[in-house]
């Protein structure tokens, strides 16, 4: 017997842009005509790729095209893209909230969704008058619910406030409990989107180690949605990546990871290699900088605690000793003020030889860099003698921008505070 849980099959959806419902009655009238008729909906013939960047010249859009995949008992599927790209339509269509256009999905089991705070929860009735009908929208009966329902309060952590009406929880309060009552309610299939954002770094950690005890210890299904890929990368095994309302990429999911951060780099619209604010005797020149991942990947977003080699591409326009070439590289934050310096002549580096062309390569260890923007400036210089000062040959201001993202710097399970810089320590009670 299969054991696959859950299988979509070329699952699609379509919108009708700037109207509520499937069109005007003649829209309507049109598709009963077809059906009845056993022809297919006129209308699945027209609709525009999801692009929420494009200017619509349609008025129908596909929010997702052609969707396939299935999904193993107790696998954990992380389900990535940007903003747009069709993630929880595709969780809503999932947890049956809509209907697909085309398409089948084929499942065994109860599906428990979180999609958004406070999704199914009445705001007027009690915490704990909501942990029962929200267990009975899934399915469960009152006994069950009543079996759990001290254990679903205690992690949820909202016991004081548990017999007050919902409409004065906080939405990290709400997120809190609707968790637990999903967690909690044994289903064989949980669907978690963005929501645990909301939660504190203290309740993301328990949630991600509940939904790891729930696959791996109950065999039970989880598909989750994230833009953490910290979190997706230690909790997920499988990955796919959507963009445009469809699949472009399905495996592993570090490779998956790898994938989405590989193609959401950009480059600016004025390259390195071309802008003219540049200064110095241009006996050697940066064309491009980017950044790699420990799997060699070019990448737009860094995390918190992760390997990097930072690249500079250059071009050797004149002769040059390798034994007087000076590397400086200077990160500031978002408010101009200097984080960290890395200097070749402080750091005692020698190089052998420079090349018509290649690429000068910073090797770092792990990010030390807190979540935030971050500005790269440059100088490439010679020192000719030594009492001589450096001779600039290449110097540009704001050449690159570092995209830092939270991460579990100290493998501790609690992502690090923002902005600024994690200083290496180990701290002791004498």
């Amino acid at each position: 017997m299969s054991n696959v849980i859950l299988k979509v099959e070329n699952i699609s959806k379509q919108y009708r842009l700037g109207k509520i419902g499937t069109g005007t009655l003649s829209h309507d009238l049109n598709r009963w005509w077809h059906t009845i008729r056993g022809k297919e909906d006129p209308y699945l013939k027209v609709g525009e790729v999801n692009d929420r960047s494009a200017k619509a010249t349609n008025q129908y859009v596909w929010a997702l095209k052609d969707i396939n995949f299935e999904v193993k008992e107790g696998e954990v599927l992380g389900i990535i893209g940007k903003n747009g790209a069709g993630k929880s339509t595709l969780l809503k269509v999932l947890s049956r909230v809509t209907s697909p256009t085309t398409g089948v999905i084929k499942s065994k089991g109860r599906i428990a969704s979180l999609l958004e705070v406070g999704t199914g929860f009445h705001p007027e009735m009690t915490g704990r008058e909501n942990i029962y009908l929200n267990g009975a929208i899934l399915g469960m009966t009152k006994k069950e619910i009543a079996s759990k329902i001290d254990e679903i309060i205690a992690f949820s952590g909202c016991e004081r406030y548990i017999d007050t009406p919902v409409k004065r929880y906080s939405s990290g309060m709400t997120v809190r409990l609707a968790f637990a009552v999903a967690a909690h309610l044994e289903p064989e299939i949980l669907v978690v989107d963005e929501v645990l954002a909301v939660g504190d770094a203290e309740f993301q950690k328990k949630a991600i180690g509940k939904m790891q005890d729930i696959s791996k210890t109950q065999g039970r299904t989880v598909l989750f949605v994230s833009h953490n890929m910290a979190a997706v990368k230690s909790l997920c095994t499988k990955g796919i990546v959507l963009e445009h309302g469809g699949i472009t990429f399905s495996g592993s999911s570090d490779d998956a990871i790898n994938h989405y951060l590989e193609n959401s780099y950009k480059k600016s619209e004025v390259k390195v290699g071309d802008r003219e604010d540049r200064k110095g005797n241009q006996k050697l020149t940066v064309q491009d900088i980017y950044a790699k991942n420990k799997d060699g990947v070019v990448v737009g977003e860094m995390h918190s605690g992760e390997p990097y080699q930072l690249h500079l591409d250059f071009l050797k326009k004149g002769m040059i000793d390798p034994k007087q070439l000076t590397v400086v590289i200077q990160i500031k934050n978002e408010s101009d003020e200097l984080v960290t310096t890395i200097a070749t002549d402080e750091m005692g580096s020698q190089f052998s030889q420079v090349q018509e062309k290649g690429s000068i390569v910073i090797h770092i260890p792990r990010l030390q860099l807190r979540e935030g923007r971050y500005s790269l400036h440059y100088m490439i210089s010679e020192k000719l003698a030594f009492n001589t000062p450096h001779q600039t040959m290449d110097y540009l201001q704001d050449a690159y921008t570092l995209h830092v993202i939270r991460g579990d710097y100290w493998q501790s399970g609690i992502l690090n505070r923002p902005k600024g810089f994690i200083q290496e320590a180990s701290i002791e009670l004498i």
